[in-house]
């Protein structure tokens, strides 16, 4: 150091550092001529210099805009650059023309670098312009150094004479203004006017200066507009591209590709930033206290310079706002991060749940991947926004030990000690608390799951009332989740007395050991010390919540890449090549198709050696009873089937119907909604239509329609004349009748291709098909004369644009643009009618306009203080009023362990240097002062070990109660409600805001509490001066935050509704992959799906940088409040002590922070009891009629009889809708079989559903052996009335349970039900038995099995009234027959009502009841009203061709 001094000096030819001159000098800090000229003069523009190759390659790198903003800005700017680089260009000519020897040679140097930074700064600002960058850090910074370096040489030459020439003290003047200008100029950024992005503004930060980034006052114009108004979704700008999903899931999935822990790097190259910003963060958070010791000993010592004082408290200033800058810089960069990640996860996972085979979807239901999304991949950004501090807590461990080893040298071995002793102890939980995530995990997956199957099938539930089975089973399941958080609850207290004792403990042996080692405490180094332990606080506290954070993370990491490495679908199956004429369209050359790998090599495929030939333009037919393989035969030709052996080649672009049809939450013209199963069906079919494909794959696409509407698609759509003839249709069916107009039949039995050929060739071999054909011939032939229209009695809004066939994949589709054989699509022949039919909308609905699934409702302005007293009331209000006490009791316990150690460090004997240190006096009173503040240690513990105790129990029964509350009221909400809201938002508040209060709130308000208590134990212990400053303070923060937690609360509020359309749409998605993945329009799916991510992290981002802006402001008021009280300690150092000065401005450093803190936890606190809201507001929506009305309850073997009346019976769905039943008005008999017949939106599924109060009467009344329904609970009706559902709706779980939740049955029972649904023989073969699991949805059963399943639930229960509704629409004609056999044999003595699907299914009815727009027209024998030529069911037979 001394050689480069020297180097120097001979440079200068002068002294380049005189110590008394900087530090001693009464006029203030000066420096030397020669370290001005070199060191203060090449700072600047060594930083420059070190920026520029890696800033030039940046803006090299960066398009050059193709229309550039105006520039008025930037021509100033680079006119006052150019003015500086003359100005050093004037200087350097001077020097070298007027000086001689080593002086001029510092100023020719000098001069020489400052004009090429000038010149080179001016390039830089020219080259941003052109490449459209706002502002950046390198110029800034560049400039904010040359003021400041030039700040001294500029005080020194105005207080001391100096032999210089004038020009060069002119030309210092003139170059600090410029410069001092030039910063001014570049805290703007020349922005003009922005080009709206998909309909915003463009992100704010984009085009903000650096100033303006790094103290994120971008973000002050949407707060200022929150404050205003209640912020929507259109006030937001748009994303910054630098987060878009897109950019980030390209490198996520390469690096997936390669292994996982390649993306451990993040998906963001921050890693480095964020380590390079560490060390100014961590240094700086030791100035203070290194600080705080000087001022102790400017107080006590008075021959320090007044100066020093000064100097002291704007360094305590400046030391805290840089620690402020780069701190929520670094947070801001690992929240982004984080953010980052989520979009990237919730995409990757969205991909490959479109790519699952079978045996991954068995693997992982929809529920568990909601999870994934919405929990796991949440849990993954949580702690990526903190990661940073696995480096920073153990770097300021070290540096505090580091600083405390110089004030009380070995003695801080006992501390560290201590922390090392704990290290075992914090193993020890993370790995417990490990366990009880992955169980607690699972147990989620496990609820979402059965909820997410209940909310799917909530009208089959409340059709057989068996809510209270589904809300136990939930309640048990939840039950498991609240043993595991509780106990994680009581591992977290432990957790909290470990480390929240562990500063005091490090203190206490610390202390304890300086002083037994004979040394004496003093107040500079007890205050200094316990700074130093305050700062050791954070690092300390924080290790356990990072602890938490990595071990969920980590459980995280493993369930997401067990997911991620689950099977997917072989691309290589199906062989899809360009067509050649000649060739067929559809070709399987002996395959073995199975639906999942068995580890058994014995084991049978589900189709064997299928050979199968589709010619071109051909209609192929595929028949079988049920369970044959139909279905299978089609997953197998699309690939959705494990090929063991053989070949699938397809030739052309396919379209498919599914035997279900997938309807999207979306209008009616991107493909419907809330439809009837046949209009589902329809819009299906229209959707395919419109694809004009190559290959249609019908599967079973006439199921859901009754034969008349059939009759009239096959003609005009699938047929020989239909709009798809000339197109290859592989048509699967149950209906015999459409068999001779197809070119081949295909027969499946017992998953083998039995039979193939034409109809005549078929007939004529006189084989199984010829016979089952003869035996059927008679009943297919009266069942192709359908009857009177399906029922699409829906609600009238569900219309939306029914005369527009309907495309599923909007805009991405490119068919709409294509010609098809027949002219294009817009060209359909006129024999079609458009498709789907026109639905009965009214003309009230119509004016209105109305839509029927509601955008979720957001809450505006405070949240109500009803919401905090009722999470309070949840909690239980003694044990709350308890952890406040403790608490109470624990932070005074804290306030009075500092004064204690005031009342020690000032003790007058103690401090007497006279003092004999080994006298008994001496000893007595060391030891009293610490054996009390040791007793004050065990205080606080007490208290905090009982206070964490206390706070678990009350949270965990706060989330019991809030979770039991919502679903207790949503199960016994109308089914308009699940009309009108989608699953996915429905199941979003049982996943993302039951997890906020399990595990996020509670933190809240701990961390709400501590804060608090911080801040009013702080301002106990100030100075009375410093309280001048305190009060007004205060109130400056009580403004900021009430003026942010506006705008972040509502931002909260629309990230969770903008949450929630991102899982509806993978909820839709899931249930439609095949039909997705036929269409070939998986990127569609997955970039609607992005961009939803995307929008929701629009109001993510928003929130996170709204945060930092409050932290920033809030700290900046903080520094000021700092270097407040600094400042009265220098102005007050004749009156008060050196203790009191430390007590005084470290509790000034902590109140600041605690100030902070609690600005940002009430924030936190406000924005995240949101959820509780959310909850609240589904635990307080309208609900049904009372289940059990004990009053009105029926004798146990009502109804008896089975009477069934209606007087002036009038129904309508909503209340402003208009009716859809019009007084009707008829009595049916005991023991009666009625037929309910009528066209489309006759009003006959809303008489059924008036039958069990789905729908409430607007008047008139329904007796039921005589007994009003209105005056029963729902479940004493529901439950004595049975339906068999047109949809099959299967739960997960056992048979059993799917048959009997309530386990009132005997196996016996239960045996003889399956006998009767012709299931026995199939439920015997399974290994499992009653105790098979059905997948979800009963996804491994056949459509067929699962109707056989719903009729066995009908036998087990077997009431005196029956209503089938449809119920054989998914089944084969044998299969059929054999249900209708059943129920005319079971049912004998029962009333059955039958809205009928066939009419021959209804010949036989004691009486039918035809309906037309709500009122009945005809209600007697059908015999007889086929003897009237004038009657409607006459002319219904007559179009049936019956007559």
């Amino acid at each position: 150091m001394n050689e480069e001094a020297n180097f120097i000096e001979d440079f200068c030819n002068s002294t380049f550092w005189n110590l008394t001159l900087a530090w001693d000098d009464p006029r203030g800090p000066l420096f030397t001529w020669c370290f001005e000229e070199t060191v203060l003069r090449w700072l600047p523009c060594l930083w420059l210099a070190v920026c520029a190759l890696p800033y030039a390659v940046y803006l090299k790198r960066q398009p050059r805009l193709r229309q550039l903003p105006k520039q008025r800005l930037n021509v100033v700017k680079i006119l006052i650059c150019l003015t500086l680089a003359g100005l050093a260009a004037t200087e350097l000519i001077r020097s070298l023309t007027h000086r001689a020897g080593q002086v001029s040679t510092v100023i020719v140097v000098g001069s020489g670098i400052q004009l090429a930074a000038y010149l080179l700064v001016s390039v830089f600002i020219r080259v941003e312009f052109r490449k459209g960058i706002a502002a950046c850090g390198v110029p800034f910074i560049f400039w904010l150094l040359s003021l400041l370096c030039d700040v001294e040489p500029l005080y020194s030459r105005l207080i001391m004479d100096r032999e210089e020439e004038a020009l060069f003290q002119d030309l210092l003047f003139a170059r600090f203004g410029l410069q001092a200008l030039s910063l001014v100029l570049n805290c703007y950024a020349d922005v003009g006017r922005q080009a709206l992005v998909d309909g915003k503004e463009p992100c704010p930060e984009i085009r903000s200066s650096f100033l303006a980034r790094v103290t994120f006052f971008w973000m002050l114009r949407l707060l200022y507009r929150g404050y205003k108004v209640a912020l929507e979704e259109n006030h937001l700008f748009a994303l910054n591209p630098r987060d878009s999903t897109d950019r980030h899931l390209p490198k996520f999935m390469a690096a997936w590709q390669r292994q996982w822990a390649a993306f451990k790097r993040s998906p963001t190259n921050t890693s480095l930033v964020l380590l390079t910003l560490l060390s100014p963060i961590d240094t700086s958070e030791f100035v203070n206290p290194s600080l705080l010791k000087y001022v102790i000993e400017y107080v006590e010592d008075k021959d320090i310079p007044v100066w020093k004082g000064y100097f002291y408290a704007v360094a305590f200033f400046c030391s805290s706002i840089t620690g402020t800058f780069f701190f929520h810089q670094l947070f801001h960069l690992g929240m982004t991060a984080g953010m980052q990640i989520k979009a990237v996860l919730i995409a990757a996972i969205y991909r490959k749940s479109l790519q699952l085979n079978p045996a991954g979807r068995k693997d992982s239901t929809v529920g568990e991947v909601v999870n994934l999304m919405s929990v796991d991949a949440q849990r993954l950004q949580d702690v990526a926004g903190y990661l940073w501090m696995l480096f920073s807590a153990p770097l300021q461990i070290t540096i505090a030990m580091v600083l405390l080893w110089q004030e009380l040298q070995a003695s801080v071995l006992a501390g560290l000690a201590v922390m090392i002793l704990l290290i075992p102890v914090n193993g020890f939980l993370a790995s417990v608390q490990r366990r009880l995530q992955v169980q607690q995990m699972k147990n989620k997956d496990n609820r979402i799951k059965l909820l997410n199957e209940i909310f799917s099938g909530i009208k089959v539930l409340k059709l057989y009332a068996w809510e209270l089975s589904f809300q136990r089973q939930v309640e048990d399941i939840r039950e498991l989740e609240l043993t595991t958080l509780r106990k994680a609850a009581y591992l977290n207290a432990v957790g909290t007395f470990t480390w929240t004792c562990a500063p005091f403990l490090v203190t206490l042996t610390t202390f304890a050991t300086y002083t037994l080692l004979g040394n004496n405490l003093t107040s500079a180094k007890a205050f200094t010390a316990l700074s130093l332990f305050n700062i050791l606080r954070f690092p300390i506290s924080m290790l356990p919540m990072l602890v938490s954070y990595c071990v969920t993370a980590a459980v995280s990491v493993r369930r997401i890449s067990k997911f991620l490495s689950s099977e997917e679908l072989d691309p290589d199956v199906v062989n899809r090549e360009q067509h050649l004429r000649g060739q067929p369209r559809i070709e399987v050359r002996e395959a073995d198709f199975c639906w999942e790998r068995s580890p058994s090599a014995s084991a049978e495929p589900t189709l064997s050696n299928v050979n199968l030939i589709v010619p071109d333009g051909s209609l192929t037919a595929v028949v079988g009873t049920v369970g044959s393989g139909k279905s299978s035969l089609v997953s197998g030709i699309l690939g959705d089937m494990l090929k063991l052996r053989g070949q699938v080649t397809l030739r052309g672009s396919v379209a498919l119907v599914a035997q279900q049809a997938w309807i999207q939450n979306a209008t009616l013209r991107d493909n419907g909604i809330n439809l009837s199963g046949g209009q589902k069906q329809r819009v299906s079919l229209a959707r395919a239509v419109y694809q004009d494909a190559d290959i249609y794959i019908l599967d079973d696409p006439l199921s859901a329609v009754d034969s008349h509407v059939g009759k009239h698609i096959f003609d005009n759509v699938i047929g020989p004349n239909g709009v798809l003839a000339g197109k290859t249709r592989l048509f699967v069916t149950n209906a015999l009748q459409w068999l001779p107009f197809v070119d081949n039949i295909v027969v499946l039995n017992h998953g083998q291709l039995s039979e193939q050929g034409t109809y005549e060739e078929l007939v004529s071999r006189n084989g199984p098909f010829a016979q089952f054909l003869r035996q059927y011939m008679n009943e297919e032939k009266e069942s192709d004369s359908g009857s009177e229209g399906e029922d699409d009695d829906i609600e009238p809004q569900a219309a939306a644009s029914p005369s527009t066939p309907a495309d599923a994949f909007g805009p991405q589709s490119p068919a709409r643009s294509r010609k098809s054989s027949e002219g294009g699509v817009d060209g359909l022949p006129r024999a079609l009618p458009p498709v789907p039919p026109q639905l009965p909308v009214k003309e009230e609905t119509k004016k209105q306009n109305r839509q029927l699934i509601q955008n979720e409702r957001s809450e505006t302005g405070n949240v109500r203080l009803t919401v905090f007293i009722s999470y309070f009331r949840s909690m239980n209000a003694w044990l709350a009023c308890l952890f406040f006490l403790f608490f109470l009791l624990y932070q005074a316990a804290s306030v009075y362990s500092n004064i204690w150690l005031t009342f020690w460090t000032s003790d007058p004997y103690l401090n007497n240097k006279s003092s004999l240190s080994n006298s008994s006096e001496y000893v007595n009173k060391r030891n009293m002062y610490l054996g009390g503040y040791g007793g004050i240690g065990v205080a606080q513990s007490v208290f905090v070990l009982l206070f964490a105790i206390v706070a678990a129990m009350a949270f965990v029964i706060s989330s019991r109660q809030l979770h039991s509350k919502m679903l207790s009221n949503i199960l016994k909400a109308p089914m308009s409600f699940f009309d009108t809201t989608p699953v996915g938002r429905i199941v979003n508040r049982f996943s993302r805001d039951i997890e906020t209060i399990d595990s996020l709130l509670p933190q809240m308000f701990r961390s709400w509490i501590s804060t608090f208590f911080n801040v009013v134990d702080r301002h106990i212990l100030l100075h009375p001066l410093f309280m001048t400053v305190i009060v007004p303070l205060g109130l400056l923060y009580f403004f900021i935050q009430r003026f942010f937690i506006c705008t972040s609360r509502q931002l909260k509020r629309l990230e969770s509704t903008t949450r929630s359309p991102i899982y509806t749409h993978f909820s839709e998605t899931v249930t439609g992959t095949q039909t997705i993945r036929a269409y070939a329009v998986v990127d569609a799916f997955v970039t609607e799906s992005q961009r939803r991510v995307d929008f929701n992290q629009i109001f993510y981002f928003a929130g996170i940088s709204s945060n930092r802006w409050l932290g920033f402001h809030l700290e900046l008021c903080g520094a000021l409040a700092v270097f407040a009280a600094t400042l009265f300690a220098v102005l007050g150092r004749d009156t008060i002590s050196g203790a009191i000065v430390g007590l005084s401005v470290s509790y000034a450093l902590q109140v600041t922070g605690a100030l902070n803190w609690m600005v940002r936890m009430s924030s936190d606190l406000e924005t995240n009891i949101v959820s509780v809201e959310r909850l609240e507001e589904y635990a307080s929506i309208a609900t049904e009629a009372e289940w059990d009305v004990p009053e009105n309850r029926p004798p146990p073997n009502w109804p008896d009889r089975g009477s069934v009346s209606m007087h002036d019976l009038a129904v309508r769905y909503r209340d402003g809708l208009e009716l859809v039943l019009h007084g009707l008005t008829c009595d049916v008999k005991p023991g009666e079989k009625v037929g309910i017949v009528g066209r489309t939106g006759a009003g006959k599924s809303s008489l059924t559903l008036c039958l069990f109060r789905i729908v409430e009467a607007a008047r008139g009344r329904v007796l039921i052996d005589g007994e009003d329904i209105r005056r029963l609970g729902l479940h004493q009706l529901r439950s004595r009335i049975t339906i068999l559902p047109q949809d099959p709706v299967i739960f997960s779980g056992t048979l059993r349970v799917n048959l009997d939740p309530f386990n009132e049955k005997t196996d016996s029972e239960v045996w003889t039900a399956l006998e009767l649904a012709h299931l026995k023989d199939f439920v015997a073969r399974l290994p499992e038995g009653l105790a098979y699991q059905c997948g979800e949805g009963g996804s491994n059963l056949s459509v067929g099995q699962r109707q056989l399943l719903c009729l066995a639930r009908t036998l087990l229960r077997k009431s005196k009234i029956l209503v089938l509704d449809e119920a054989t629409a998914a089944v084969d004609l044998e299969t059929d027959s054999l249900i209708q056999q059943t129920i005319r044999r079971e049912f004998k003595d029962s009333t059955v009502i039958t809205i009928a699907h066939r009419l021959n299914t209804i010949l036989d009815s004691d009486r039918v009841l035809v309906l037309d727009r709500g009122v009945i027209k005809e209600f007697e024998n059908p015999r007889t009203l086929l003897q009237r030529p004038n009657s409607s069911f006459y002319s219904m037979a007559k179009d049936a061709k019956l007559v």
